[in-house]
């Protein structure tokens, strides 16, 4: 006889579990459905996003600066050591072989100097002592042994210097390439977002930064200020001779610049050398806190961390590269989107 069982009943729990979790897939998918759909930034929101980025590129580009310059020095220095240690061992074999030719003459004679011996002891600079104590050596002999002596110590302690320079070379060159990246990775973002906008908003952000650098240029040349030295307008004028060409980070001239490397390009053309950097190039001369006070060609800095710098155009105007996307133009000093911090008078 076939067993007829009862279906066994879902818990009360399981139940309530159950109908809790539907409801909440229901709403879920209610609520997905009826959301609208997410904005795209607008054209302002986008271009705050994008000048601050542009920021922080600039800041990385100045440490990049900072780095790629160390690392030139110290290949010029690592050189240096380099050809001192080939022309000190040089010097060291022939010091070396004119002692072997006195020990060559000796041993044909049946007899070894002292100073053969010397060059030949375990203990050089203690048989030294000893033998010049003893007057076993002439004073020329002593004086050779000693200059190879010196000669050892300077060829040691060069190599140990061009060993440190290396390490040193080697780590700088690590913090280049993670500044690079870190300087492409701004602008990459930079450039995601700048090509999320139509061409109708591409074409209005265009139109502003031309309106812009047109008023900055006017007001700069309508104003009599007051030039500075004869190599300060000297550097304005090359300045203004630059005018239009492209910001490119890391770049000194001529087809292209950053901020430091047009206002060092400048006054090297004018005939001074100023560190290669923003922040380095505060000490270039005297300090002007004063924007009433700056002449034509001073150099003018922005930021608390100091990492944009122009060149005074006068009228609150300055010429500098501002940054990517951009070309070396007038612009006023309210608008560059840091606090200016003191001019320099070079």
């Amino acid at each position: 006889m076939a067993s007829h069982r009862r279906p066994k009943q879902p818990s009360r729990a399981r139940v309530t579990v159950l109908t809790t979790a539907a409801a909440a897939a229901v709403a879920f998918s209610s609520q997905a459905a009826n959301a609208a759909p997410s904005e795209k930034p607008s054209k302002d929101e986008v271009k705050a996003k994008v000048d601050k980025l542009y920021e922080e590129a600039e800041q990385a580009t100045e440490k990049y600066n900072g780095a790629k310059e160390k690392q030139e020095k110290l290949q010029k220095e690592i050189s240096t050591i380099q050809d001192n240690v080939a022309r000190g061992q040089e010097e060291l074999n022939e010091l070396r072989d004119s002692l072997g030719l006195a020990a060559a003459s000796q041993y044909r004679t049946g007899s070894i100097d002292p100073s053969v011996q010397l060059f030949l002891s375990a203990n050089p600079e203690d048989y030294l002592d000893k033998a010049s104590t003893l007057d076993q050596l002439s004073s020329q002999q002593v004086e050779a042994l000693k200059k190879v002596q010196e000669k050892q110590r300077e060829l040691a302690q060069e190599r140990a210097e061009a060993s440190e320079k290396l390490k040193d070379l080697a780590s700088t060159r690590t913090e280049l390439g993670k500044k690079k990246k870190e300087v492409q990775g701004k602008l990459s973002s930079a450039q995601k977002l700048l090509n999320s906008l139509t061409a109708a908003q591409k074409a209005e952000l265009a139109a502003e930064q031309n309106r812009a650098s047109r008023t900055s240029e006017r007001d700069a040349l309508t104003v009599d200020v007051p030039p500075g030295s004869g190599r300060a307008a000297a550097a304005f004028a090359f300045a203004q001779s630059q005018l239009g060409k492209p910001y490119v980070y890391g770049a000194t001239g001529m087809s292209s610049y950053d901020c430091s490397g047009l206002t060092s390009r400048a006054y090297a053309a004018a005939g001074v050398q100023i560190p290669r950097t923003s922040e380095a190039q505060t000490g270039a001369g005297t300090k002007i806190y004063s924007v009433s006070q700056l002449k034509v060609g001073d150099l003018v800095f922005f930021f608390n961390d100091l990492h944009h710098v122009g060149l005074y155009a006068g009228n609150g105007q300055i010429i500098h590269a501002p940054r990517t996307g951009t070309v070396v133009r007038y612009e006023s000093m309210d608008t560059i989107g840091g606090p200016f911090m003191f001019g320099v008078r070079v």
